[in-house]
């Protein structure tokens, strides 16, 4: 599982630096100098991606945590946090390009990027719980 935990953390890792060549490039070519949600997705990219996972390698790796319960929470921690950064994305696209989304638009941006972080939190908690009860039967 520690080499699971590590792959997933190179992947987020990649995909965080991608994302920050995308908002350095997109703002450029358009002109955009203020505050965009896009720079979110770089830095939720690196910390709830590649530094969560390597922590989670390091947590298995000591404490061999990895229950069944743990991996099957992965994938909703997973989904909650790529269903946050397609907000940010959709979110920092039309602010990058001044376009004022309808209502219907900026409900759907607060939605999707609500429920991401909602799924997120939840596994996120949920996980920590299954490394806390590993680390009570490892002080045993």
């Amino acid at each position: 599982m520690t080499k699971r935990f590590a792959s997933l953390a190179l992947r987020y890792g990649c995909l965080a630096l991608c994302c920050g060549v995308f908002y350095r490039e997109f703002t450029k070519y358009h002109g955009f100098c203020g505050q965009t949600s896009l720079l979110s997705l770089h830095v939720h990219y690196f910390t709830l991606g590649m530094l969560f996972f390597l922590f989670l390698a390091l947590a298995e790796n000591a404490l061999h945590f990895s229950a069944p319960k743990a991996a099957q929470l992965l994938p909703f921690y997973q989904a909650g946090l790529n269903l946050s950064a397609l907000g940010f994305l959709l979110r920092g696209l039309v602010q990058v390009q001044n376009v004022q989304p309808g209502e219907f638009a900026g409900a759907l941006f607060a939605g999707v990027s609500g429920f991401g972080h909602i799924l997120l939190g939840v596994s996120l908690v949920l996980i920590l719980m299954e490394i806390r009860k590993a680390a009570g039967k490892a002080d045993s």
